[in-house]
């Protein structure tokens, strides 16, 4: 794996449903290098933090590999990395393969897998598509939030490498159908496996708590 694109954002200022919002949600791709800290990058900054950042979501990725099947669902064939709100941009980043309390390093910082992500309403307006948020459920190639086990230095181009496997080995794309495909097959299994996993974050805690 590869970090293609590193980017951020300050709080900006838009318009939706009348109102003026701020939001995080624009990132553009940086060139130099930045610090990841515990709970941000250096740079980009988290608006609205009862749902986004904080110590399970400091840092969100991507794949790269998803980019080619929604510039063609959208007919967007310009649509650039960190046009979906993500820190990281990075190549062969697959939900099916890495785990829940999975470990990557990239330059000096360690991140830890905490959850899948949940789409919200500024997703839509990142892609100027309102339904966005549905169509990427559906298509369930989340991406990935991360903790910061260890804070340090990255930048655009750092190999990314696996450095710990969580023994329980539950992917993020599993835990995402289990609980949003109502014909998921032995859903109730994989929020009890979910549950037992220290890592999951608290968000997805209490998620997987309601259905059991």
């Amino acid at each position: 794996m590869k970090l293609v694109s590193l980017n951020v954002s300050l709080a900006k200022e838009t318009r939706y449903n009348d109102k003026i919002i701020s939001t995080g949600i624009f990132k553009k791709p940086v060139d130099q290098s930045v610090f990841v800290s515990q709970f941000s990058l250096d740079g980009d900054q988290q608006v609205d933090l009862e749902n986004h950042g904080g110590e399970h979501k400091a840092v969100y990725a991507f794949s790269a590999n998803h980019y080619d099947h929604w510039r063609q669902h959208l007919a967007k064939p310009s649509l650039r990395y960190g046009q979906f709100g993500e820190n990281l941009t990075i190549t062969n980043l697959d939900e099916k393969k890495l785990c829940i309390g999975d470990q990557i390093q990239i330059g000096d910082c360690i991140l830890e897998i905490t959850q899948p992500r949940v789409p919200c309403f500024k997703l839509g307006i990142a892609l100027d598509l309102p339904s966005m948020p549905k169509q990427f459920i559906a298509h369930g190639a989340t991406g990935i939030y991360f903790r910061v086990i260890s804070t340090g230095n990255i930048q655009h181009g750092d190999d990314v490498n696996v450095v710990f496997r969580q023994p329980q080995q539950l992917s993020v794309h599993t835990l995402f159908n289990a609980y949003f495909d109502t014909s998921f097959e032995n859903a109730h299994a994989v929020m009890v496996q979910a549950n037992s996993i220290t890592e999951l974050s608290d968000e997805w805690r209490q998620k997987v708590q309601s259905r059991l």
